[in-house]
């Protein structure tokens, strides 16, 4: 007799290609550097108040889905390639209109954003054609 679980369909992902593996990592490293900007920006490089500010806590909902990236979750990888867009747009805003300081980590900003985008898009769109060509 089969197990129980040969009736359910295969959802184990291939294992991880090249571009998968360094698409994992430039993700987890975009991010990670995204926590790390913003906590140092909204501390100590250019706080909008001296001592710091309460902006920093921007940093928390990027700090959610680093378990999720770690784990393979294809999900995850979908939803912080939309959630990166708000911080996309912080950082164009304040690019656009904060002093010397500041414009340069909102820069920083808005090129860790496109990396972990398109990171995030590359993992994605190689996982689904592994997915597809899995016998």
């Amino acid at each position: 007799m089969a197990p129980a679980s040969s009736n359910l369909p295969e959802l184990v992902t291939p294992p991880a290609s090249g571009v998968a593996r360094l698409s994992r990592t430039l993700a987890v490293a975009a991010l990670l550097g995204l926590v790390l900007l913003s906590l140092a920006w909204e501390l100590w490089l250019a706080p909008l108040r001296p001592g710091g500010s309460w902006l920093a806590l921007k940093a928390l909902p990027l700090c959610i889905p680093l378990a999720g990236l770690l784990k393979h979750r294809m999900y995850t990888y979908r939803w912080v390639s939309l959630l990166v867009w708000l911080y996309f747009i912080e950082g164009v805003v304040r690019a656009w209109g904060d002093p010397a300081p500041s414009r340069w980590l909102a820069l920083a900003e808005v090129a860790l954003c496109l990396l972990l985008f398109a990171a995030c898009a590359l993992h994605v769109k190689g996982r689904q054609r592994a997915l597809r060509t899995a016998p």
